[in-house]
């Protein structure tokens, strides 16, 4: 049997998923990461991405995350999200006003740092528009 995480995704309003997994593919701030037991301890910010759950008790789960850290043990992974939302309770209407309200954040940010945040998330939901 394969060894598991514990990975436990909190948004800043709920405990999303607690669960063992075999992996979890996190959108790290330098690359996509897979976590697995045994990984080496770090600290590391996300970006706009999907989070991967594979091997858990509900089979692959997807979610959606807009940002936040990630801090992984050899036994635990820990997500604060910035928010998170399964991916299948995306569609189309929700992915369009979400472009719309960073468009609105690009086009208004008062420093660049706002601003290539805001221009991060635009351009991950641009590219999962024509998924959902």
């Amino acid at each position: 049997m394969t060894d598991k995480i514990t990975f436990d995704l909190v948004s800043p309003e709920r405990l999303v998923l607690s669960e063992d997994a075999e992996m979890v593919t996190i959108p790290g701030s330098e690359g996509d990461m897979g976590v697995m037991a045994g990984h080496m301890p770090l600290i590391t910010t996300l970006r706009p991405g999907t989070i991967t759950v594979s091997g858990g008790p509900g089979g692959e789960e997807r979610f959606f995350v807009s940002g936040g850290f990630a801090e992984v043990t050899d036994k635990k992974l820990t997500l604060l999200a910035d928010e998170a939302v399964p991916m299948r309770e995306l569609d189309a209407t929700a992915v369009g006003q979400r472009i719309a309200a960073a468009e609105e954040i690009v086009a208004s940010a008062k420093s660049d740092i706002e601003r290539t945040k805001a221009q991060a998330l635009l351009d991950f939901l641009k590219g999962i528009k024509p998924a959902v």
